[in-house]
């Protein structure tokens, strides 16, 4: 069953005991009481995943890039979503790549937002006409930019499983219609304003996928990594044109290269795939720090 090829030993950090280990990000619990209560610091990795395998081979100061872009996204969202960083200093160790967090009980659904057809969402309009149970017009191809952005939510997996693509009934019918609907509607209101900004930087935003957690309060607060290219599609805006694949700037490079005949590696069996070469390394690593460079300037 895919999964890590190897599994990392997590840093062991002083003051902080570990937790879980995800696809990328590693969490930790206070060894002690903290300050700020109940939180998490939630470091991210240089670790990349693709077709639900965390490879063998890192991307340096990948970490850093998605934590920077985060909090640089959540600035720009406070006003329509309340987010789950607290202002605290994060350790030495860390610092850069890691966030300190209020604990949350997550939602147990992927909130994915689509202005754009591609990826699963392409493949299940071609066999079903519709995406999610949302029915979409008939013509579009590859890139094509969707007649209004569309919430299509996914169930969340474990390392190594597929997430599952499902109706906004199927969300209802797990969390309740009112919390589904008012995800749905954050959802496609931080795709929203994420869209409307990226635009203006010579970027287009083709989907992205958030995740939600409650408060103790019982509030929606927005968590996780937000608006990366880890999270989301970055095309540039120069470039675009429907009908085939875009460039992009994010892990797609990988994506395309473990798919190749380049890496030998079958998808589909059960080995898992190589290490990647230096000069994917390099090429990804470029595109996660165009990326930023584009949008935060």
């Amino acid at each position: 069953m895919p999964g890590f090829v190897e599994v990392p030993v997590a840093r062991e950090i002083p003051g902080w005991r570990h937790l879980y280990m995800g696809k990328v990000r590693d969490l930790y619990a206070p060894a002690d009481s903290h300050p700020h209560g109940d939180v998490m610091l939630v470091v991210a990795s240089d670790r990349i995943s693709a077709y639900d395998w965390v490879l063998p081979t890192e991307i340096p100061g990948k970490g850093a890039v998605l934590t920077a872009l985060t909090l640089w996204w959540l600035d720009q969202l406070r006003d329509i979503v309340a987010d789950h960083t607290v202002e605290a200093d994060v350790p030495a160790e860390v610092a850069g790549r890691a966030m300190i967090c209020k604990r949350l009980d997550m939602f147990p659904v992927e909130c994915v937002a689509r202005g754009y057809l591609t990826g699963s969402g392409l493949v299940e309009y071609r066999a079903t006409g519709s995406v999610c149970g949302v029915a979409l017009p008939e013509g579009l191809v590859d890139g094509s930019r969707l007649p209004m952005s569309i919430f299509t939510p996914a169930t969340k997996a474990q390392v190594g499983e597929h997430d599952e693509n499902v109706s906004l009934d199927a969300v209802a019918a797990r969390i309740g219609r009112e919390d589904a609907e008012a995800l749905r509607d954050l959802t496609l209101a931080v795709y929203g304003r994420g869209h409307e900004i990226a635009r203006v930087k010579g970027i287009v935003l083709a989907d992205t996928k958030l995740e939600f957690g409650r408060s103790t309060a019982g509030e929606i607060i927005l968590a996780d990594e937000v608006l990366t290219p880890d999270s989301s599609r970055f095309w540039p805006a120069d470039t675009w044109e429907p009908g085939h694949p875009q460039p992009s700037f994010d892990k797609q490079y990988v994506r395309d290269w473990l798919t190749s005949p380049a890496s030998g590696w079958d998808r589909h069996g059960d080995a898992p795939p190589p290490p990647l070469p230096d000069d994917v390394v390099d090429k990804t690593r470029q595109r996660y720090l165009e990326a930023y460079d584009r949008l935060v300037g």
